[in-house]
């Protein structure tokens, strides 16, 4: 491994951890998913997963299955993004989670060229779709907390 992929490795750890801080914010009971969205070493956007702003913080229903409008972190970021005035276009996503195939399609429409993630979600269809499109993936275990 040179030098540039050791920085870059560094940088692909710190990000995933500020990603899983900030999947600290959801309210979700079930799983609670962190993205972080950099460009140009800079951080443009972030989400979690959670209900559409103005909805009550409640992800899942009494059976403790999640509502169907609740937004993945990806989405949020995405979305969060385009509302700034900021371009995706080149930017590398961190997620704490694998993307499912819906926010893969985000992904890929957005312009995010590299996809970071750390635990694997239960369908692959996501990352394949992505794989498809020619975006880098790289999967990073999660760090495990040292206390």
């Amino acid at each position: 491994m040179n030098q540039t992929e050791d920085k870059q490795e560094l940088l692909d750890r710190r990000y995933m951890r500020m990603a899983f801080i900030w999947s600290e914010n959801s309210y979700c009971k079930r799983r609670k998913v962190g993205a972080l969205l950099v460009k140009d070493k800079m951080i443009i956007s972030d989400g979690y997963n959670g209900t559409p702003s103005g909805f009550e913080n409640v992800c899942e229903d009494e059976s403790n299955v999640t509502k169907p409008y609740v937004l993945h972190a990806e989405a949020n970021a995405i979305t969060k993004v385009a509302r700034s005035g900021n371009s995706s276009e080149g930017a590398a996503l961190y997620v704490t989670s694998s993307p499912c195939i819906e926010c893969a399609k985000l992904i890929i429409q957005a312009g995010i060229k590299r996809v970071v993630y750390a635990d694997a979600y239960r369908l692959s269809d996501g990352i394949e779709l992505l794989q498809r499109a020619g975006i880098e993936l790289v999967a990073v275990e999660p760090e495990k907390d040292k206390g």
